[in-house]
C-alpha cells in the first residue's frame, strides 16, 4: 500500500504563497516567500525568509536555502553522488547562501556551496563551489565575474585570445 505523508509535518512561515500542484515533504519554509507551481520540496530541506522558487523546480533533501535567494524554474538539485533504483544511497548535502540566484534550468551537483549573492546563470551545471559574488554561467559552471550585493557587475574576466590559424 502507499504511503502519504501527513501535512502537518511541513513548516509554512508568515505572508509565505504556495501555489498549485506543488508537492511538500517534511520541509520547513521560511516567512514571505513565494513558491511557485508543480515545485517539488522534499523532507529535511529548509528554506529561508523571502526566497522565490519558481516553476518545476526540484529540491531533494540535503539542501538548505538561506534567506532572499532565487531559485528559477526547472532548476534541480541532485543529493547523492551515486544514485542507483535499488539499495542503499547517501544523501549529500548542497547549501545556497544568502541573496544567491540560481537561473532557469540550472543543475546543481549535490556537495556544493553557492556563495552569498552568487548568480548561476541558466542553464548551467553546478558541479563545484561558487564563491560569494561569483557570476558562473556553462557545463560545467566556470567563474565569468563577480557581482556586487546589488547585482551590479564589479569585474569579469577576459576571454582567452584565439589562437585559430596559429601553429
Amino acid at each position: 500500500m502507499a504511503k502519504y505523508h501527513r501535512i502537518d509535518d511541513v513548516e509554512i512561515g508568515d505572508d509565505t504563497i504556495v501555489r498549485d500542484y506543488v508537492n511538500l515533504y517534511g520541509c520547513k519554509i521560511g516567512r514571505g516567500c513565494r513558491i511557485a507551481a508543480y515545485t517539488e520540496i522534499q523532507r529535511g530541506v529548509t528554506i529561508g525568509d523571502r526566497c522565490k522558487v519558481e516553476a518545476f523546480a526540484f529540491i531533494p533533501s540535503g539542501v538548505t536555502i538561506e534567506d532572499e535567494v532565487f531559485i528559477g524554474p526547472h532548476v534541480v538539485f541532485t543529493n547523492d553522488r551515486v544514485p542507483k533504483a535499488v539499495g542503499d544511497w547517501e544523501t549529500v548535502t548542497t547549501l545556497v547562501k544568502k541573496g544567491a540566484s540560481v537561473g532557469a534550468n540550472a543543475t546543481v551537483i549535490c556537495g556544493v556551496t553557492i556563495g552569498r549573492n552568487a548568480l548561476v546563470g541558466a542553464g548551467a551545471v553546478v558541479t563545484k563551489d561558487v564563491p560569494d559574488n561569483a557570476v558562473v554561467v556553462g557545463c560545467p559552471a566556470r567563474l565569468i565575474g563577480t557581482r556586487d550585493r546589488t547585482g551590479k557587475k564589479i569585474a569579469r574576466r577576459q576571454k582567452p585570445k584565439s589562437r585559430k590559424g596559429k601553429k
